[in-house]
């Protein structure tokens, strides 16, 4: 076993257990996917969200295998985000062989990775990322993966294709009616409820086989890098203050009618609720 098998072994297990998972996939995914070549040269920029970074002080793999966020662009705030979360949220959509993801935003392509490998060969992972230079690095470090394919666009276009997952690593002020409208019936969309500079939450939206309301709730709070075109200044203020009461007892997605006593949060043609999805009865 070389050094970087023994810190990936350790870092899979270490995330995973902090994580609660019962899903040994992602712990093999995160010991498997090696993060040196998404990581690029080092020595590297890491740290903690909110926090300044901390410069390594060589390029030791040891230190690529940490809970940590790791820059990809110091100037930008773009990063590898931390592994422990990331695990959590991957566990939570519960993702199987052979299903078909979105995901929105790439970056160089390691959640990428990892994606893939939890569909497996016959599963298929469609990366979007906006950033030109990110996407052809993503590109050259999954040139391997084949069943991974980066396209340097929107995630918030129209013609996404038919997804059981969508896997946002950007933060929005709404969700896209794009993403919705990807979804298959029980299809799974985790997306940062959290545009710029706000410290959100990410919220799990599972698709019924019909019907206007969807079960939903947040994962966990989150903040990321925003979402180029789902961005609202004010949305974003309310949303700031919403986050301060009962985020937690959000229960479905409303696309529906007006919003009653049970709302947690309402935009526009969408609301959150902290009451359940209404059984619908069978035709």
């Amino acid at each position: 076993m070389d050094d970087s098998e023994k810190y990936r072994s350790f870092f899979a297990k270490l995330i995973c257990t902090a994580a609660g998972l019962e899903d040994p996939r992602i712990e093999e995914a995160f010991r498997t996917v090696k993060r040196e070549p998404f990581a690029g040269p080092g020595p590297w920029s890491v740290g903690v969200g909110g926090h300044p970074y901390v410069q390594t002080p060589d390029d030791d793999p040891a230190f690529l295998y940490q809970d940590l966020l790791l820059a990809l662009d110091r100037e930008r705030g773009i990063n590898i985000g931390m592994p422990g979360v990331h695990a959590l949220w991957l566990g939570a959509c519960n993702i199987k062989p052979a299903e078909t993801v979105v995901q929105v935003g790439v970056g160089s392509g390691y959640y990428t990775a990892i994606l893939a490998h939890l569909v497996g060969a016959d599963g298929r992972v469609y990366g979007y990322e906006i950033d030109e230079g990110l996407a052809a690095r993503a590109r050259e470090n999954l040139r391997d993966v084949h069943q991974a394919e980066v396209r340097t666009q929107s995630g918030v276009a129209s013609n996404l294709p038919q997804a059981d997952v969508i896997y946002v690593c950007a933060g929005a002020a709404q969700p896209s009616r794009a993403w919705l409208d990807a979804l298959r019936p029980g299809g799974r969309l985790l997306f940062p409820l959290a545009p710029q500079d706000v410290f959100g939450g990410m919220l799990l939206i599972t698709r019924p086989d019909q019907g206007s309301s969807w079960p939903a709730k947040f994962v966990s709070r989150a903040a990321f890098i925003g979402c180029v075109g789902l961005q609202d200044e004010e949305a974003g203020r309310r949303l700031k203050e919403a986050f301060s009461k009962n985020w937690n007892r959000v229960r479905s997605l409303r696309l529906d009618r007006s919003p009653d006593e049970s709302c947690w949060f309402a935009g526009d043609g969408w609301w959150l609720s902290t009451a359940e999805t209404p059984a619908i009865a069978p035709a």
